[in-house]
């Protein structure tokens, strides 16, 4: 790893995060040398067997995959977390959406507006939810960053990738970011057995789990929504915009939970369908748009 100081890198929080992961019998990269000062870390290879790899070229494995890396999360909420870890609690996920407004319908309507009518009803929402003692969320939690490591035992066997921005949260942020993965379909059933799976292990009540889950996926596809926006507006990335209507499906489902009705209302209202037109006006946009 090379994270120059110099360019407002910092090694400290992979290291730190790193260690607690790794007390815990889990399989973060070991740090085989460190010169933190100039933000070299010499890291174990863990090899090349991502998820999203393994998967495709093997179906069958989709299931198990699945199953072991729920039980890390299972395994990571039923410790104490890493010390100094930054809150992203209700306040901090409603403020994260607003990308959804200002990136995203901009790009269709050309306005940056509503933003507090879909925050609304979100931070309502989250306020329910919001009742247990927030756990160690890895955040970007998806096949992209979980390595299969067939050759070792339990959890072990998920290696674990980019959790440098670990935070405090909701039980169910990890679990939403590995089964509603913005970059590939995970199977409705799968899905269904790893809900469950996640609520026996943790011992949760499963129809509060099953709406703090609705409510965080809807929160967190307002927020990709936007951000794969900006990527393609602003900084030039239109294959991003090819993985919209994926969001905007999980997005969909997880607005249909019947507790959701106030903040479906306003998504119907604020932001468009992404049509085949809506995303081709996107893509035509590419590169255009400067930060407001």
């Amino acid at each position: 790893m090379d994270a120059p100081p110099d360019k407002g890198e910092d090694v400290g929080a992979f290291t730190r995060i790193d260690a607690h992961l790794v007390s815990l019998g889990l399989s973060a990269p070991q740090i085989i040398a460190a010169d933190t000062s100039n933000g070299f870390l010499l890291l174990e290879d863990l090899g090349d067997d991502l998820y999203a790899r393994v998967i495709p070229a093997t179906p069958s494995l989709e299931t198990p995959l699945y199953a072991a890396a729920t039980d890390v999360l299972a395994l990571l909420q039923a410790n104490a977390p890493a010390t100094a870890l930054p809150p992203y609690g209700a306040r901090e996920m409603v403020d994260a959406v607003s990308p959804a407004t200002d990136w995203y319908a901009f790009a269709i309507t050309g306005a940056r507006s509503g933003l507090a009518a879909l925050q609304a009803p979100l931070a309502d929402l989250l306020a329910k939810v919001d009742t247990e003692p927030p756990v160690m969320i890895l955040r970007d939690y998806h096949a992209e960053n979980l390595l299969w490591l067939p050759q070792r035992q339990g959890v072990a066997r998920v290696g674990l990738l980019d959790f440098q921005m670990a935070m405090l949260s909701s039980p169910a942020v990890d679990l939403v970011s590995l089964l509603q993965d913005a970059r590939r379909d995970v199977s409705p059933a799968v899905e269904e057995a790893m809900i469950l799976r996640f609520v026996a292990l943790t011992g949760r009540e499963e129809t509060a789990f099953r709406m703090a889950y609705a409510v965080v996926g809807a929160q967190r596809h307002l927020r990709i929504l936007g951000i794969f926006a900006r990527l393609s507006l602003h900084f030039g990335k239109p294959d991003y915009v090819d993985l919209i209507p994926r969001v905007w499906r999980d997005l969909q489902r997880d607005l249909a939970h019947p507790a959701l009705a106030s903040l479906a209302r306003a998504v119907e209202t604020l932001l468009p369908k992404p049509t085949a037109e809506i995303l081709q006006r996107i893509r035509d946009q590419c590169g255009t748009i400067p930060t407001p």
